[in-house]
């Protein structure tokens, strides 16, 4: 392990500045700009315990992160127990390690809810530095129809069958431009806008309200292996928003108030995203259900699924900013999540989507494994 003097040095900034600044000043966490795994002290590990905030995850009780967990659990077992799944300088897991730290978590949910502090007891703390950048996304609803028309011109498609892994195919312009996927017989449903298409293939599912009546879940199935140009980027390089304005509600009226350069600022994103339908969803790259404020997508090279992490953030809400520290499962991941990179899966809803649409924050990330 690197000097955890370090950590011991910015907690007691953080301590020592309770009594000078309020709750609404006070940052969730001291910042970590040093690279490295730190290990925390006991009294350290209990701080971080006792922040632990089942309210912002919208749990009632620990016993409702089971589900969750034995995802995650489901997903080791079909890894080699004895090979590394988690290798940083200064710290290395086997994939038997991380079943072990979910196992012993899942015997402790009962006695959580009378005893957080036995998060601090039972677990070795390693805090990652530096920190990590986190976003959020969220799982929007779309109106949609089964048959193309005026209302609904724009079509949601299926994997083509002759796309391959690492291979790159079409891009953007050539499928919603040139329409080379058209007649195929590939399109899914329908939608309104394309404005909406795009936002869903970079949420990477979502649900469709069919004009029946219904609604179906669509889940990635699978990307055109094209490079990803986030519009941000885009706007904010060409001095049309700046970084403090962007976000997925200014990027909508952006597109929405210069309808005429729609098509070629999209298309400056040539990755494209396919879709399946599901009866539910939405499921992460492990292949399970996604959890509400518990399930994130991570760089497996850097952090596997199956790890056990603690979250520590400044999370938008439609209010005032809430401090986030909680417990988190990376059981997705995305194109454009590279390294210290963590996007929080946000759940669905108005709240879902103002969180994911605006959290864009640094965040301490700290590692659990579980204590001999």
């Amino acid at each position: 392990m690197k000097n955890k003097g370090v950590v011991s040095f910015l907690f007691l900034l953080l301590l020592t500045g309770c009594a000078s600044r309020s709750s609404r000043d006070l940052p969730p966490f001291a910042p970590l700009k040093e690279e490295g795994v730190f290990l925390l002290s006991p009294g350290e590990a209990g701080i971080m315990a006792a922040k632990a905030d089942l309210s912002a995850q919208g749990l009632l009780s620990w016993r409702e992160l089971d589900a969750a967990v034995s995802h995650s659990l489901d997903y080791i077992a079909s890894r080699p127990s004895g090979a590394v799944a988690l290798n940083l300088p200064g710290l290395s897991l086997r994939w038997g390690d991380l079943a072990a730290t979910l196992r012993r978590l899942r015997a402790l949910l009962p006695r959580l809810d009378g005893s957080p502090a036995l998060l601090a007891g039972e677990f070795f703390w390693h805090r990652l530095g530096p920190d990590f950048s986190a976003t959020g996304y969220y799982e929007p609803t779309l109106e949609a129809s089964r048959a193309p028309s005026a209302v609904y011109p724009h079509p949601l498609y299926r994997r083509p069958p002759e796309l391959r892994a690492g291979v790159p195919y079409y891009t953007r312009h050539d499928i919603d431009r040139r329409r080379v996927l058209a007649g195929r017989g590939l399109e899914l449903a329908w939608v309104r806008s394309e404005t909406d298409a795009f936002f869903l293939q970079i949420q990477g599912s979502g649900r469709l309200a069919l004009e029946d009546g219904t609604t179906v879940h669509v889940l990635f199935s699978g990307k055109n292996n094209q490079p990803y140009r986030s519009l941000g980027r885009i706007l904010r390089d060409e001095g049309s928003l700046s970084r403090e304005e962007i976000n997925m509600f200014s990027l909508r009226r952006f597109l929405a108030e210069n309808p005429h350069r729609r098509a070629d600022l999209l298309d400056q994103n040539p990755s494209y995203v396919f879709f399946r339908e599901s009866q539910d969803g939405p499921r992460g790259s492990m292949g399970s259900p996604l959890t509400p404020w518990v399930s994130a997508a991570t760089d497996p090279r850097l952090i596997p699924h199956g790890a056990l992490l603690f979250l520590s953030l400044s999370l938008p809400a439609s209010g005032l900013d809430r401090h986030f520290h909680a417990l988190v499962l990376p059981q997705d991941t995305g194109g454009a999540i590279k390294g210290r990179r963590l996007d929080l899966f946000c759940g669905s809803g108005l709240e879902a989507e103002y969180a994911a649409a605006h959290l864009d924050a640094t965040a301490a990330v700290y590692v659990l494994s579980a204590k001999q």
